[in-house]
Protein backbone atom coordinates (compact mmCIF):
# COMPACT_ATOMS: atom_id res chain seq x y z
CA UNK A 1 0.00 0.00 0.00
CA UNK A 2 1.21 3.59 -0.84
CA UNK A 3 1.81 6.51 1.41
CA UNK A 4 -1.73 7.96 0.06
CA UNK A 5 -3.76 4.60 0.52
CA UNK A 6 -2.31 4.24 4.09
CA UNK A 7 -3.98 7.89 4.71
CA UNK A 8 -7.21 6.92 3.17
CA UNK A 9 -7.55 4.07 5.26
CA UNK A 10 -6.68 5.95 8.58
CA UNK A 11 -9.27 8.63 7.56
CA UNK A 12 -12.24 6.05 7.36
CA UNK A 13 -14.25 5.89 10.44
CA UNK A 14 -14.53 2.23 12.07
CA UNK A 15 -17.49 0.87 10.63
CA UNK A 16 -19.20 -1.18 13.39
CA UNK A 17 -18.95 -5.16 13.21
CA UNK A 18 -21.75 -6.89 11.05
CA UNK A 19 -24.58 -7.68 13.48
CA UNK A 20 -24.03 -5.51 16.22
CA UNK A 21 -27.18 -3.70 17.82
CA UNK A 22 -27.01 0.43 17.54
CA UNK A 23 -26.61 1.59 21.07
CA UNK A 24 -29.90 2.71 22.86
CA UNK A 25 -30.00 6.24 25.14
CA UNK A 26 -30.35 5.92 28.25
CA UNK A 27 -34.11 6.71 29.83
CA UNK A 28 -34.08 9.55 32.13
CA UNK A 29 -35.31 8.72 35.46
CA UNK A 30 -38.38 9.65 37.08
CA UNK A 31 -38.29 12.24 39.62
CA UNK A 32 -39.47 11.19 42.70
CA UNK A 33 -43.31 12.23 43.07
CA UNK A 34 -44.20 15.28 45.38
CA UNK A 35 -46.04 13.43 48.26
CA UNK A 36 -48.88 15.40 50.64
CA UNK A 37 -49.97 13.26 53.77
CA UNK A 38 -53.60 13.88 55.17
CA UNK A 39 -55.90 13.22 57.52
CA UNK A 40 -59.54 12.92 57.53
CA UNK A 41 -62.84 11.65 58.03
CA UNK A 42 -63.15 8.21 55.49
CA UNK A 43 -65.69 6.71 57.65
CA UNK A 44 -67.89 6.92 60.66
CA UNK A 45 -70.88 9.52 61.12
CA UNK A 46 -68.56 12.33 59.37
CA UNK A 47 -67.24 10.08 56.80
CA UNK A 48 -68.59 12.23 53.93
CA UNK A 49 -66.50 15.78 54.95
CA UNK A 50 -63.71 13.59 54.18
CA UNK A 51 -64.29 12.17 51.48
CA UNK A 52 -66.03 15.06 49.55
CA UNK A 53 -62.83 17.87 50.34
CA UNK A 54 -60.36 14.60 49.19
CA UNK A 55 -62.34 14.22 46.07
CA UNK A 56 -62.29 17.74 45.14
CA UNK A 57 -58.65 17.41 45.75
CA UNK A 58 -57.88 14.66 43.89
CA UNK A 59 -59.88 15.67 40.60
CA UNK A 60 -57.22 18.68 39.66
CA UNK A 61 -54.17 17.08 40.80
CA UNK A 62 -55.08 13.85 38.54
CA UNK A 63 -55.36 17.43 35.81
CA UNK A 64 -52.01 18.67 36.99
CA UNK A 65 -49.93 14.99 36.85
CA UNK A 66 -51.95 13.83 33.25
CA UNK A 67 -50.07 17.56 31.85
CA UNK A 68 -46.80 15.81 33.53
CA UNK A 69 -46.86 17.17 36.90
CA UNK A 70 -45.09 20.40 38.76
CA UNK A 71 -41.35 21.08 37.32
CA UNK A 72 -41.68 17.02 36.18
CA UNK A 73 -42.87 15.68 39.36
CA UNK A 74 -46.01 14.06 39.73
CA UNK A 75 -48.45 14.81 42.79
CA UNK A 76 -49.57 12.36 45.61
CA UNK A 77 -51.64 12.64 48.19
CA UNK A 78 -51.55 9.71 50.87
CA UNK A 79 -55.32 10.04 52.88
CA UNK A 80 -55.66 8.49 56.20
CA UNK A 81 -58.91 7.58 58.38
CA UNK A 82 -58.99 9.68 61.71
CA UNK A 83 -63.01 9.40 61.56
CA UNK A 84 -63.07 13.02 63.19
CA UNK A 85 -61.21 11.41 66.68
CA UNK A 86 -57.91 13.53 67.56
CA UNK A 87 -56.11 10.40 69.02
CA UNK A 88 -56.22 8.99 65.51
CA UNK A 89 -55.25 12.10 63.65
CA UNK A 90 -51.97 12.47 65.68
CA UNK A 91 -51.37 8.72 64.93
CA UNK A 92 -52.09 9.38 61.52
CA UNK A 93 -49.26 12.24 60.85
CA UNK A 94 -47.08 11.16 63.14
CA UNK A 95 -47.05 8.13 60.10
CA UNK A 96 -46.92 10.28 57.38
CA UNK A 97 -44.25 12.58 58.73
CA UNK A 98 -42.16 9.18 59.97
CA UNK A 99 -42.47 6.59 58.05
CA UNK A 100 -44.65 8.49 54.62
CA UNK A 101 -42.43 11.01 54.81
CA UNK A 102 -44.43 13.42 53.46
CA UNK A 103 -43.64 16.77 52.33
CA UNK A 104 -46.40 18.71 53.21
CA UNK A 105 -49.78 17.93 55.39
CA UNK A 106 -52.60 18.90 53.30
CA UNK A 107 -56.61 18.80 53.88
CA UNK A 108 -56.82 17.97 57.26
CA UNK A 109 -60.46 18.61 58.54
CA UNK A 110 -61.61 19.56 61.67
CA UNK A 111 -60.73 21.67 64.60
CA UNK A 112 -60.32 19.17 67.74
CA UNK A 113 -58.25 16.85 65.17
CA UNK A 114 -56.46 19.87 63.81
CA UNK A 115 -55.79 21.15 67.15
CA UNK A 116 -54.09 17.52 68.72
CA UNK A 117 -51.52 18.14 65.64
CA UNK A 118 -50.23 21.22 65.86
CA UNK A 119 -47.83 20.90 68.72
CA UNK A 120 -46.01 18.26 66.05
CA UNK A 121 -46.91 20.23 63.16
CA UNK A 122 -44.47 23.25 64.28
CA UNK A 123 -41.98 20.89 65.98
CA UNK A 124 -41.44 18.91 62.44
CA UNK A 125 -41.85 22.59 60.91
CA UNK A 126 -44.12 20.77 58.36
CA UNK A 127 -46.48 22.77 56.42
CA UNK A 128 -49.97 22.56 56.87
CA UNK A 129 -51.96 23.45 53.66
CA UNK A 130 -55.51 23.88 53.81
CA UNK A 131 -57.30 22.26 57.19
CA UNK A 132 -60.96 22.74 56.82
CA UNK A 133 -62.00 24.53 59.64
CA UNK A 134 -62.02 28.35 60.06
CA UNK A 135 -60.99 28.00 63.94
CA UNK A 136 -59.42 31.27 65.81
CA UNK A 137 -56.66 28.65 66.93
CA UNK A 138 -54.98 28.70 63.28
CA UNK A 139 -54.91 32.39 63.17
CA UNK A 140 -54.21 33.64 66.38
CA UNK A 141 -51.33 33.82 67.41
CA UNK A 142 -49.65 33.87 64.15
CA UNK A 143 -48.96 29.78 63.02
CA UNK A 144 -45.93 30.06 60.41
CA UNK A 145 -46.55 26.60 59.09
CA UNK A 146 -50.01 26.74 58.68
CA UNK A 147 -51.63 28.43 55.55
CA UNK A 148 -55.83 28.24 55.44
CA UNK A 149 -57.57 28.75 52.71
CA UNK A 150 -61.07 29.72 54.28
CA UNK A 151 -62.57 32.29 55.92
CA UNK A 152 -63.04 32.09 59.79
CA UNK A 153 -66.17 30.65 61.84
CA UNK A 154 -66.00 34.72 63.21
CA UNK A 155 -66.33 35.88 60.54
CA UNK A 156 -69.11 33.32 59.00
CA UNK A 157 -70.77 34.35 62.70
CA UNK A 158 -70.84 38.10 61.72
CA UNK A 159 -72.60 37.42 58.43
CA UNK A 160 -75.49 35.20 59.96
CA UNK A 161 -76.00 37.45 62.58
CA UNK A 162 -75.89 40.48 60.70
CA UNK A 163 -78.97 38.57 58.79
CA UNK A 164 -80.96 37.46 61.28
CA UNK A 165 -80.72 40.69 62.78
CA UNK A 166 -81.76 42.25 59.30
CA UNK A 167 -84.62 39.99 59.50
CA UNK A 168 -86.35 41.11 62.96
CA UNK A 169 -85.02 37.44 64.37
CA UNK A 170 -82.95 38.66 67.84
CA UNK A 171 -84.32 35.76 70.32
CA UNK A 172 -81.23 33.56 68.60
CA UNK A 173 -79.66 30.65 70.81
CA UNK A 174 -76.58 28.64 70.23
CA UNK A 175 -75.75 24.77 69.80
CA UNK A 176 -72.59 23.90 69.83
CA UNK A 177 -70.38 21.01 69.42
CA UNK A 178 -68.69 20.00 73.02
CA UNK A 179 -65.21 20.19 71.95
CA UNK A 180 -62.56 22.97 70.40
CA UNK A 181 -65.02 23.46 67.39
CA UNK A 182 -67.90 24.21 69.38
CA UNK A 183 -65.69 26.57 71.73
CA UNK A 184 -64.32 28.28 68.66
CA UNK A 185 -67.96 29.29 67.49
CA UNK A 186 -69.33 29.84 70.34
CA UNK A 187 -66.56 32.73 71.39
CA UNK A 188 -67.69 33.90 67.77
CA UNK A 189 -71.15 34.05 68.04
CA UNK A 190 -71.27 36.35 71.27
CA UNK A 191 -69.10 38.44 69.75
CA UNK A 192 -71.13 38.47 66.84
CA UNK A 193 -74.28 39.09 69.22
CA UNK A 194 -72.25 41.77 71.27
CA UNK A 195 -71.83 43.51 67.90
CA UNK A 196 -75.70 44.00 67.87
CA UNK A 197 -76.05 44.11 71.73
CA UNK A 198 -77.95 40.62 71.77
CA UNK A 199 -76.96 38.03 74.23
CA UNK A 200 -77.66 34.25 73.37
CA UNK A 201 -81.26 33.64 74.71
CA UNK A 202 -79.75 29.59 75.40
CA UNK A 203 -76.69 27.52 75.05
CA UNK A 204 -76.99 23.86 74.50
CA UNK A 205 -74.18 21.56 73.72
CA UNK A 206 -74.11 18.30 71.71
CA UNK A 207 -71.54 15.56 71.35
CA UNK A 208 -69.37 14.98 68.19
CA UNK A 209 -70.71 12.71 66.01
CA UNK A 210 -73.61 11.77 68.21
CA UNK A 211 -77.20 12.07 67.42
CA UNK A 212 -78.31 12.60 70.49
CA UNK A 213 -79.68 16.20 70.65
CA UNK A 214 -83.05 16.12 72.27
CA UNK A 215 -81.83 18.00 75.27
CA UNK A 216 -80.31 20.74 73.20
CA UNK A 217 -83.78 20.83 71.44
CA UNK A 218 -85.48 21.04 74.91
CA UNK A 219 -83.18 23.98 76.17
CA UNK A 220 -84.16 26.03 72.54
CA UNK A 221 -87.89 25.21 72.81
CA UNK A 222 -88.28 26.59 76.67
CA UNK A 223 -86.22 29.77 76.15
CA UNK A 224 -88.44 30.66 72.84
CA UNK A 225 -86.02 31.25 70.38
CA UNK A 226 -86.92 32.31 67.03
CA UNK A 227 -83.27 31.78 65.17
CA UNK A 228 -80.71 28.99 66.37
CA UNK A 229 -76.93 29.02 65.47
CA UNK A 230 -75.33 25.83 64.83
CA UNK A 231 -71.92 24.67 65.74
CA UNK A 232 -71.57 20.80 64.50
CA UNK A 233 -70.87 18.59 61.88
CA UNK A 234 -73.98 17.35 59.95
CA UNK A 235 -75.01 13.93 62.48
CA UNK A 236 -75.59 16.47 64.96
CA UNK A 237 -77.03 19.15 63.12
CA UNK A 238 -79.05 17.04 60.85
CA UNK A 239 -80.66 15.14 64.19
CA UNK A 240 -80.98 18.91 65.90
CA UNK A 241 -82.93 20.02 62.57
CA UNK A 242 -85.00 16.80 62.40
CA UNK A 243 -86.35 17.38 66.13
CA UNK A 244 -86.94 20.74 66.24
CA UNK A 245 -89.26 20.12 62.92
CA UNK A 246 -90.58 17.80 64.93
CA UNK A 247 -91.72 19.83 67.65
CA UNK A 248 -93.37 22.35 65.31
CA UNK A 249 -90.41 25.06 65.73
CA UNK A 250 -90.39 27.65 63.22
CA UNK A 251 -86.68 29.43 64.71
CA UNK A 252 -84.61 29.79 61.55
CA UNK A 253 -81.85 27.27 61.85
CA UNK A 254 -78.07 28.29 60.70
CA UNK A 255 -75.52 26.49 60.53
CA UNK A 256 -71.52 27.25 60.06
CA UNK A 257 -69.90 25.92 56.79
CA UNK A 258 -68.41 22.60 58.20
CA UNK A 259 -71.68 21.41 58.65
CA UNK A 260 -70.96 19.59 55.27
CA UNK A 261 -74.06 21.07 53.37
CA UNK A 262 -74.62 17.86 50.87
CA UNK A 263 -74.00 15.85 53.52
CA UNK A 264 -76.65 17.84 55.41
CA UNK A 265 -79.38 17.66 52.85
CA UNK A 266 -78.91 13.83 52.26
CA UNK A 267 -79.68 13.27 55.56
CA UNK A 268 -82.82 15.18 55.70
CA UNK A 269 -86.36 14.70 54.17
CA UNK A 270 -86.53 17.66 51.94
CA UNK A 271 -89.53 19.12 53.96
CA UNK A 272 -87.50 18.77 57.17
CA UNK A 273 -84.49 20.43 55.08
CA UNK A 274 -86.58 23.63 53.51
CA UNK A 275 -85.18 27.01 54.71
CA UNK A 276 -82.02 25.93 56.57
CA UNK A 277 -79.41 28.20 56.05
CA UNK A 278 -75.81 27.49 55.48
CA UNK A 279 -72.69 29.74 55.79
CA UNK A 280 -70.39 29.25 52.88
CA UNK A 281 -66.86 29.98 52.53
CA UNK A 282 -66.40 28.88 48.78
CA UNK A 283 -68.40 30.23 45.62
CA UNK A 284 -71.80 28.73 44.31
CA UNK A 285 -70.53 24.80 43.14
CA UNK A 286 -73.30 25.20 40.03
CA UNK A 287 -72.53 28.69 39.08
CA UNK A 288 -70.77 28.12 35.78
CA UNK A 289 -70.17 31.68 35.54
CA UNK A 290 -67.35 32.06 38.07
CA UNK A 291 -64.28 30.31 35.90
CA UNK A 292 -63.21 28.53 38.70
CA UNK A 293 -66.51 26.50 39.59
CA UNK A 294 -66.46 25.66 35.42
CA UNK A 295 -63.32 24.50 35.70
CA UNK A 296 -64.03 22.15 38.78
CA UNK A 297 -66.88 20.94 37.00
CA UNK A 298 -65.26 19.83 34.15
CA UNK A 299 -62.23 18.26 35.83
CA UNK A 300 -64.87 16.39 38.18
CA UNK A 301 -66.39 15.20 35.13
CA UNK A 302 -63.03 13.57 33.71
CA UNK A 303 -62.45 11.68 37.17
CA UNK A 304 -65.93 10.19 37.81
CA UNK A 305 -68.77 9.12 35.69
CA UNK A 306 -71.71 10.20 38.04
CA UNK A 307 -69.82 13.56 39.64
CA UNK A 308 -71.05 14.75 42.57
CA UNK A 309 -70.84 18.35 42.96
CA UNK A 310 -70.91 20.35 46.35
CA UNK A 311 -69.30 22.93 48.74
CA UNK A 312 -66.70 20.00 50.31
CA UNK A 313 -65.02 18.87 46.84
CA UNK A 314 -64.86 22.28 45.24
CA UNK A 315 -63.17 23.68 48.95
CA UNK A 316 -60.76 20.38 48.13
CA UNK A 317 -60.47 21.48 44.36
CA UNK A 318 -59.72 25.07 45.45
CA UNK A 319 -57.09 24.11 48.11
CA UNK A 320 -55.54 22.08 45.85
CA UNK A 321 -55.75 24.94 43.12
CA UNK A 322 -53.20 27.40 45.88
CA UNK A 323 -51.09 24.45 47.19
CA UNK A 324 -49.92 23.47 43.27
CA UNK A 325 -49.31 27.43 42.57
CA UNK A 326 -47.23 27.66 45.98
CA UNK A 327 -45.06 24.16 45.00
CA UNK A 328 -44.39 25.75 41.63
CA UNK A 329 -43.38 29.26 42.71
CA UNK A 330 -40.94 27.09 45.13
CA UNK A 331 -39.13 26.11 42.11
CA UNK A 332 -38.10 22.91 40.60
CA UNK A 333 -35.83 21.57 43.64
CA UNK A 334 -38.54 22.75 46.26
CA UNK A 335 -37.91 22.02 50.00
CA UNK A 336 -40.24 22.77 52.82
CA UNK A 337 -39.12 26.37 53.58
CA UNK A 338 -39.48 27.41 50.05
CA UNK A 339 -42.60 26.14 49.93
CA UNK A 340 -43.33 28.31 53.10
CA UNK A 341 -41.81 31.14 51.23
CA UNK A 342 -43.33 30.89 47.79
CA UNK A 343 -46.89 30.67 49.49
CA UNK A 344 -46.38 34.14 51.39
CA UNK A 345 -45.61 35.79 47.50
CA UNK A 346 -49.06 34.94 46.63
CA UNK A 347 -50.43 38.46 47.40
CA UNK A 348 -53.31 38.70 45.01
CA UNK A 349 -53.29 35.39 42.99
CA UNK A 350 -56.94 34.93 41.03
CA UNK A 351 -57.93 31.10 40.92
CA UNK A 352 -61.03 31.88 38.91
CA UNK A 353 -63.08 34.74 40.28
CA UNK A 354 -61.95 33.44 43.43
CA UNK A 355 -58.73 35.59 45.16
CA UNK A 356 -56.20 33.98 47.58
CA UNK A 357 -53.72 36.45 49.24
CA UNK A 358 -51.65 35.49 51.36
CA UNK A 359 -47.96 37.33 53.12
CA UNK A 360 -45.18 36.68 55.06
CA UNK A 361 -47.38 37.60 58.57
CA UNK A 362 -50.71 37.12 57.00
CA UNK A 363 -51.83 33.54 56.18
CA UNK A 364 -55.65 33.67 55.73
CA UNK A 365 -55.81 33.40 52.11
CA UNK A 366 -59.54 34.41 51.28
CA UNK A 367 -62.55 36.41 53.71
CA UNK A 368 -65.23 35.30 51.41
CA UNK A 369 -68.61 34.01 53.21
CA UNK A 370 -71.90 33.66 51.45
CA UNK A 371 -75.33 32.70 52.93
CA UNK A 372 -77.10 30.07 51.50
CA UNK A 373 -80.80 28.26 52.27
CA UNK A 374 -82.02 24.78 51.93
CA UNK A 375 -84.56 24.53 49.61
CA UNK A 376 -84.63 27.69 47.64
CA UNK A 377 -82.02 27.60 45.00
CA UNK A 378 -81.40 25.19 42.24
CA UNK A 379 -78.84 22.78 43.70
CA UNK A 380 -78.45 20.20 40.74
CA UNK A 381 -77.51 21.13 36.60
Amino acid sequence: MGVLGLTLALALPALPALGAADPQPRPKPTPAPLVLGQSAPFSGPSALLGQEYRDGALAYFAEVNRRGGIHGKRLKLVSLDDRYEPPLTLRNTRQLIERDKVFALFGYVGTPTVKAVLPLVESAKIPLIAPLTGAQLLRQPHRPMVFNLRASYHQEMDRMVNDLVRSGRHRIAVVVQNDAFGQDGLKGALKALKRHGLKPVATARVERNSTQTGGAVRTVQQANANAVLIVAAYPSSASFSRDMHRQGSTAQLMNVSFVGTSALRASLQSHEASGIGVAQVVPFPWNERVPVVREYQQLMRRQQAKPHFGFSSLEGFLAAKMTVEGLRRAGPSPTRQRFVTALETMGNVDLGGYRVQLGPNDHNGSHYVDLTFLGSQRWEP
